[in-house]
C-alpha cells in the first residue's frame, strides 16, 4: 500500500487512504483475504467523518487494492439479540497487476485467483539489489560496532578443552555416530486432514479441549487414531485422563498422559505394536497410498473414481473436510479434488456464516 500511495498513481491517495487500509488490513482474514467493511467503526478508529471512509475506500477500489467480494443489503437478518441487522458489505484484498508489473512478478491464472509463480528478469535483478543493499546497510553497522579498545585478548594458553581430531590409519576425520537408516512413518496430507476431521468431531465432546487449537489437538491424538478409535471412543478416553479438572494446554496434557501410559504398559511387560504394524495400519486406512521403491508416496491422483466421489459426498455434509484439506494440500489440489463451486461455498460459510448450498440441499 505504501508503494501503491507514494507512486502517484491517484491523486487523492494520501496519509488517511493508508490509515483505512491498515484498519481493513488489522481486520482481514488472511487465509481468505476477506474484510467487513464496518463503516462507522472505521471513521471511530481512524478518527475521520463516515463520508471520508467512503471517499478513500472509493480510491483503494480505483487503485485495484480492494474489490467487492459481497454488496451490503438492509434486509434484516434477525439475529437474537438485536432488532435489526442488515447485511454486511464484505470486501477482498487484491493485489494491482502494476504492482506485480514494477516488481517483475510472474503471474499463473487471471483475477482474483492468480498467484504468483516466478520472477521475471528485471525482478530479479531488483532483488538481487535490494539483497545487496540491505548487506551493505548491515556491514555499516557492524563496522559502527567494532571497537576493540574495551574488549579482552583471545587467550593464548594451550588448554582448551577441545576434542582432538583421531589420526589413526593416516585418516584425519573424527568418526561420528551412525545415523540409523530407519525412515519414519510418513503421515499423508490426507491422512493429517482426516485427524483434524476427527479433532473437530471430539472438541465439542470433551469441556476440556474447547479451548485448543485444532491441529494441534489432532497431532495429541494420533496415537488414539492410530488404535482404530473413533470421536466417541477417542472422548471417553480424554473424559478419563483429566477427572474433575481443566488442563491448561490440553494438547501438551494429552501427549504427556499418552506417554505416561506407554511407560507403565512397558514397565509390566506390555509393548505397543511395531512400526510395521503402523504402517500396515496406515496403509490400510489411505487407499490413495502408491507403494514404489523408496516407498508410499501420497496424492490425489493415486484415488480412484469411487473414492473421489465419497470423499465429495462426506464434504457436502462436513464442510471440516475441505477446510483441513486447504491446510493440508494447498488450495490447487484442493480445489481439484473437492470442485471449485464446493471450495468456494465453503471458504464463504467460514467467513460470513452463510450456509453452502451443498449442505442446505441435504
Amino acid at each position: 500500500m505504501v508503494w501503491l500511495v507514494e507512486s502517484g498513481l491517484h491523486g487523492r491517495a494520501g496519509s488517511t487512504t493508508l490509515a483505512v487500509a491498515r484498519d481493513l488490513a488489522g481486520r482481514m482474514d488472511y487465509r481468505l483475504g476477506f474484510v467487513l467493511y464496518d463503516l462507522e467503526g472505521t471513521a471511530a478508529r481512524c478518527g475521520v467523518s463516515v463520508a471520508t471512509v467512503k471517499r478513500h475506500v472509493r480510491v483503494l477500489r480505483e487503485l485495484g487494492a480492494l474489490v467487492w467480494r459481497r454488496h451490503g443489503t438492509k434486509r434484516n437478518l434477525h439475529l437474537p439479540g438485536r432488532r435489526y441487522a442488515g447485511t454486511a458489505t464484505v470486501y477482498a484484498a487484491t493485489i494491482p497487476a502494476v504492482y506485480d508489473a514494477a516488481m517483475g512478478h510472474r503471474l499463473e491464472g487471471a483475477g482474483y485467483g492468480a498467484r504468483v509463480c516466478g520472477v521475471t528478469d528485471a525482478g530479479r535483478e531488483r532483488a538481487v539489489g535490494d539483497v545487496r543493499a540491505r548487506s551493505r546497510t548491515v556491514d555499516k553497522l557492524l563496522a559502527g560496532k567494532r571497537s576493540s579498545g574495551d574488549r579482552a585478548p583471545h587467550s593464548s594458553g594451550p588448554d582448551h578443552d577441545v576434542r582432538r581430531a583421531g589420526m589413526r590409519g593416516k585418516v584425519n576425520y573424527t568418526s561420528r555416530g551412525r545415523v540409523s537408516s530407519e525412515r519414519a512413518v510418513r503421515r499423508s496430507p490426507l491422512r493429517v486432514a482426516r485427524d483434524i476431521a476427527v479433532a473437530r468431531q471430539v472438541r465439542p465432546l470433551v469441556a476440556w479441549t474447547q479451548h485448543e487449537g485444532l491441529r494441534r489437538l489432532a497431532y495429541a491424538l494420533r496415537p488414539l487414531i492410530d488404535r482404530g478409535l473413533d470421536a466417541r471412543d477417542i472422548a471417553a478416553e480424554l473424559t478419563g485422563l483429566a477427572v474433575g479438572w481443566r488442563p491448561v494446554r490440553p494438547a501438551a496434557w494429552i501427549t504427556a498422559a499418552l506417554a505416561r501410559d506407554r511407560e507403565e504398559a512397558a514397565a509390566h511387560g506390555r509393548t505397543d505394536p511395531s512400526e510395521a504394524f503402523h504402517r500396515a495400519m496406515a496403509d490400510v486406512g489411505e487407499p490413495w497410498a502408491v507403494v514404489g521403491a523408496d516407498g508410499p508416496s501420497y496424492g490425489i491422483e493415486g484415488l480412484t473414481r469411487e473414492e473421489v466421489v465419497q470423499l465429495r459426498s462426506a464434504a457436502a455434509s462436513d464442510p471440516g473436510l475441505v477446510l483441513a484439506a486447504l491446510e493440508n494440500l494447498g488450495g490447487r489440489d484442493t480445489r481439484r479434488l473437492y470442485t471449485n463451486r464446493l471450495v468456494d461455498e465453503v471458504l464463504l460459510y467460514e467467513f460470513t456464516g452463510a450456509c453452502p448450498v451443498a449442505v442446505r440441499r441435504e
